[in-house]
């Protein structure tokens, strides 16, 4: 909690820093520490009756409420301001009334929430569960420093220049990595695992709970002590001097971990200046670039959504140590100076050591020598002794987890028909956002006009209406909602063959590659993901539906692979799974994703291929979209993996297929499976 501190003291000590990201796992108060951060903020002068908080020495010329010549002042609290993950955008950057702007040329503008937190915070709680359309608002405001409200020609423009401060449970999902970008600082939050600190955890709750106000009371006074320092530390501030060689080593920095792009130097460098000022320093020393780098930079390192975020200290330290000079102005200086470093850390003042050591570098590779798993020939022999520690075992013959081939772009798997689900990139979907299709009247209020529709409806009625001057006379029912189709996030099951017959030839490294690849897919079009394996006796759930790409990267990574194939059971399991995600959330269509070589084998006396086709046209009578992607190998196919593909009503796919840049067949639908998919898949193979 140290450095969830020390984040949230620097961004109140300068809002320039640019705000906070915290991570960390559920229980463990990331929101109540940001919302004790109110409490901290010093008072704000504002513009009396002004709803957009305009600042009376320099107030916004093109504030709504302006013009605001000699306005008054007043002080009151810094807000913060809390934006639900389920909020509309009308709430979120304010409400225009259409009909009065139509008919009587009067911008009626209701302020949303962006108003509200104007020269406050602007707090999210599960900000990795936002919506996309909020997000790319959060994006527009944040980079120009104002909300822009567009309806049909008429515009209302207002200050919005806030602290984004966001929480999330990185099991849940990760953040795009435009708004991840947009946090200044970032901290990994975990709760304690010493048994006193827990203990004093319990005993500070319950003393809340039985007496608010004087457990508050206890606190009060060390709550203004630390209320007084920010403010000293804002007054220190522009007085703080950035060196050349602190400015070198910032520099320095940022180019050897290979952040993209400039923020991070500026980041950076705010970050170190109110250090300082924190501090109580007019001088950036190098522990103050070392405190501002673990900080900054983590999560400006991620090259995919399967990066853990982190920093290597040894190598900080190390470039650090290059490019270090001394700061603190001195003209009789030796030209060469010995930087005079605390190598313990920050001196002074609440800090922590940033995000643990990773013990591997951001560019750290495979450890050399291990040879990536490939296919053997056909009747070849297999390795008696795989590589990897061994798995825990649940029948003869099973092998350890083998490494992920390296994943590839994939193509495009869509769920035909159009649906009304969560807003994503991946099937079409009547949606909020995207082209305009048509017209209809509005369901309660009314968020994306029509204009041609709208006044196609109130022309008619003109006359009668007592149209006398230039204007519209419109009505509410003359008001016509604009029907948008866009794209939406599906939930995509995977169903993934561990069974030994998958483990021959060692090809379960490419076929983890593959569903790994389908993972990377999944995340940038914004799907929730789910996992099912089969081997052995049965099948099991590894994973059940989440938006957590990672958690079911790192599920299949650890997935050992031997035993029978009962194909029916993960069939029958991947069955169960859907039924009860259709109560949960009925409106998010499935993708089924079978990834197998269509073998089955069962008990004895048992046709284990004649039950997982009838597991498989359960999930064809429900309407599932599915893809069967076929890991069969060798010179002689025996083409299981078609024949269960025609059983689920959908399509096969080889791995080869499966590349965006394979030349064997083009981006395809799902429901080219409906008619001729063996012909289809045959030519293709042909090709």
């Amino acid at each position: 909690m140290d450095d969830l501190r020390l984040a949230l003291l620097l961004n109140a000590v300068s809002p320039a820093v640019g705000g906070v990201l915290v991570r960390g796992e559920k229980g463990t108060a990331k929101s109540t520490a940001v919302r004790a951060l109110a409490a901290l903020m010093p008072d704000v002068d504002v513009v009396a009756d002004c709803r957009f908080s305009c600042a009376p020495g320099a107030p916004d010329p093109g504030c709504p409420d302006g013009p605001h010549d000699a306005a008054s002042a007043t002080a009151r609290p810094a807000r913060m301001v809390e934006l639900p993950v389920g909020a509309s955008e009308d709430r979120l950057v304010g409400a225009l009334d259409i009909e009065r702007a139509l008919a009587d040329g009067v911008k009626a503008f209701e302020p949303g929430l962006l108003a509200d937190a104007h020269r406050g915070v602007l707090y999210v709680d599960e900000v990795n569960l936002l919506h996309d359309h909020l997000v790319d608002l959060l994006l527009d405001a944040a980079a120009m420093g104002a909300s822009y409200v567009e309806r049909e020609g008429v515009s209302v423009r207002h200050a919005a220049r806030f602290l984004l401060v966001g929480t999330m449970n990185p099991e849940e999902g990760e953040l795009r990595p435009q708004l991840l970008d947009r946090f200044g600082l970032t901290v990994e939050v975990a709760a304690s695992r010493e048994p006193e600190q827990r203990v004093e955890v319990v005993r500070r709750r319950l003393a809340y709970d039985d007496a608010p106000a004087a457990f508050a009371a206890r606190w009060a006074d060390e709550e203004a002590t630390l209320r007084e320092r920010i403010e000293t530390a804002r007054t220190l501030l522009p007085r703080v001097e950035l060196g050349d060689a602190a400015l070198r080593q910032i520099a320095a920095t940022c180019a050897a971990f290979e952040v993209d792009g400039m923020r991070a130097d500026i980041v950076m460098a705010r970050t170190a200046t109110a250090l300082a000022a924190w501090a109580g320093r007019t001088d950036v020393r190098e522990d103050d670039v070392r405190q501002a780098a673990l900080l900054a930079l983590p999560h400006r390192r991620r090259r995919n959504p399967f990066d853990a975020p982190g920093l290597d200290e040894d190598k900080l330290d190390e470039t650090l140590e290059q490019f270090g000079g001394d700061d603190r102005p001195d003209p009789d200086a030796d030209p060469d100076p010995d930087p005079d470093t605390d190598p313990s850390g920050p001196d002074g003042g609440p800090g922590g050591g940033g995000v643990p050591p990773q013990g591997q570098g951001p560019d750290s590779a495979p450890p050399a020598g291990q040879p990536e798993p490939s296919e053997s020939p056909a009747g070849q022999p297999e390795p008696s002794e795989p590589a990897g520690p061994p798995a825990a075992s649940t029948g003869p013959g099973e092998r350890a987890a083998e490494r992920a081939a390296e994943p590839f772009r994939t193509k495009v798997l869509s769920v035909p028909g159009l649906g009304e689900g969560a807003a994503g990139r991946r099937s079409r979907a009547r949606t909020e956002h995207g082209r305009t299709t048509g017209a209809r009247r509005p369901r309660g209020m009314l968020t994306k006009l029509h204009l041609a529709a709208t006044v196609r409806a109130a022309a008619p009625h003109q006359r009668a209406r007592g149209r006398s001057g230039p204007g519209l006379v419109v009505r509410r029912d003359d008001l016509r909602q604009a029907a948008r189709e866009g794209r939406e996030g599906n939930l995509v099951l995977f169903v993934v063959d561990a069974s030994g017959s998958m483990a021959a030839r060692r090809r379960m490294s490419s076929v983890k590659g593959a569903v790994l690849s389908l993972l990377l897919d999944a995340y940038q079009r914004r799907d929730k993901v789910g996992l099912v394996t089969f081997r052995g006796t049965g099948a099991e759930v590894a994973l059940p539906p989440t938006s957590s790409v990672d958690a079911a990267a790192a599920r299949l990574e650890e997935l050992p692979t031997g035993g029978r194939t009962p194909l029916a059971a993960g069939l029958l399991k991947a069955h169960d799974v859907l039924r009860v995600e259709r109560l949960r959330d009925p409106s998010r269509r499935p993708l089924l994703v079978v990834v197998t070589d269509g073998r089955a084998t069962g008990a004895r006396g048992g046709d284990a291929l004649a039950l997982a086709g009838r597991a498989a046209r359960l999930h064809a009578a429900e309407g599932t979209a599915s893809v069967v992607v076929d890991c069969e190998a060798g010179p002689v196919r025996l083409g299981l993996a078609g024949n269960l593909a025609r059983d689920l009503g959908g399509t096969a796919v080889t791995l080869d297929e499966l590349r965006a840049d394979s030349i064997a067949g083009l981006v395809r639908d799902v429901r080219a499976a409906t008619t001729g998919t063996d012909s289809t898949v045959r030519n293709r193979r042909a090709a």
